[in-house]
């Protein structure tokens, strides 16, 4: 799928600015150097927060690792959708227009705009951080692909969450959780968690939004009737990470994350995956597709199986909880402070 490639610039941003997108890394804001012979690959990633992003680097990093190097014979064109499915049909739709050689969607919202966008040309899509790619009818109940597409799948552990939890806060009764009623992902993942809380004792308090500004009174509702809160890695509700926690830190509740970054932000605790680990997976397959050694459309979506663990130790001494030995001991990483971007 190589071609000889010529430097452009893109003109989304001025379509972004229609639609009131406000992102500052646009296509037409990035565009790097190559050689003559080489790739472009326009990376359409849903909203800005941390595991999205290092979903991103660790993507190129893979691809780097099969020698295929931004700026050296890769051209990578870059957008954010700031959470809004309308500027993201818009960002896969340019990118088609360029007939770039593949288009990296990050998120379920921008993994379906893709899908949909590329689905009548030759264009490959390979997403990344989707938590049910069945569910969002990327593949069928096998993991085979339902088109030219494949990726990876950041499906939490919701019984390891669940067991987390009951361990942290033994007399917890009301866990709650925010999610966005238009996101694919997180309503399957609400399923999951109310198939298997009773088993660990819990009630699942579930609350829906349909637009970031719906977040703070949602959880300022939601932190009343529970006795925690746990994150999906919703993202709407994840780029408002910190409305929700300054919510549950004014009712003196703990709010659990699906990841690392949420817990270095100001999280408790969390059982869930590295982001960048998942990223560079992602761009190892990617390089096999750009390199005709597999198609897309006949490799299965690829998760990573084994969660870890991570704590905040500066939250847990806020909110005077002591996590329990066997968890500490055991944690992938422990921070000592919360760090906000």
């Amino acid at each position: 799928m190589k071609r000889k490639i010529i430097a452009v610039v893109s003109v989304l941003a001025m379509t972004l600015g229609l639609v009131g997108c406000g992102a500052s890394d646009t296509a037409g804001d990035k565009q790097a150097t190559t050689s003559e012979d080489g790739y472009t690959v326009g990376i359409s990633q849903f909203a800005e927060h941390g595991s999205l992003d290092n979903c991103r680097e660790g993507f190129l990093q893979g691809l780097s690792d099969e020698g295929i190097v931004e700026g050296e014979n890769l051209t990578v064109l870059y957008d954010n959708a700031q959470t809004d499915t309308g500027t993201a049909s818009l960002i896969s739709d340019n990118y088609v227009s360029k007939n770039v050689d593949m288009i990296c969607a990050i998120a379920t919202p921008s993994a379906m705009s893709a899908y949909n966008s590329a689905m009548n040309t030759e264009i490959p899509v390979v997403y990344t951080a989707i938590s049910d790619p069945v569910g969002a009818q990327l593949a069928d109940a096998s993991g085979k692909s339902t088109g030219n597409c494949t990726g990876t799948s950041d499906a939490l552990p919701v019984k390891e969450q669940l067991e987390m939890i009951r361990k942290v806060l033994p007399d917890a009764k009301v866990i709650g959780i925010l999610y966005t009623t238009s996101e694919a992902n997180s309503v399957s993942t609400i399923e999951e968690y109310k198939k298997y809380a009773s088993d660990y004792g819990f009630e699942i308090e579930a609350k829906g939004i349909t637009v970031i500004g719906d977040v703070d009174m949602a959880a300022a509702e939601l932190v009343g009737r529970c006795d925690c809160l746990t994150n999906l890695t919703d993202n709407t509700v994840v780029s408002a990470l910190q409305t929700v926690l300054n919510q549950a830190n004014g009712a003196g509740i703990p709010v659990f994350g699906s990841e690392v970054e949420q817990v270095k932000a100001g999280c408790l605790a969390s059982v869930g995956i590295d982001y960048m680990e998942l990223g560079i997976q992602t761009g190892h397959m990617a390089a096999k597709i750009l390199k005709g050694e597999s198609k897309a459309s006949e490799m299965a979506f690829e998760t990573i199986s084994q969660p870890s663990f991570y704590m905040n130790q500066e939250v847990a001494k806020n909110l005077g909880i002591e996590i329990p030995s066997e968890l500490a001991e055991n944690a992938a990483e422990s921070f000592e402070a919360i760090e906000v971007e």
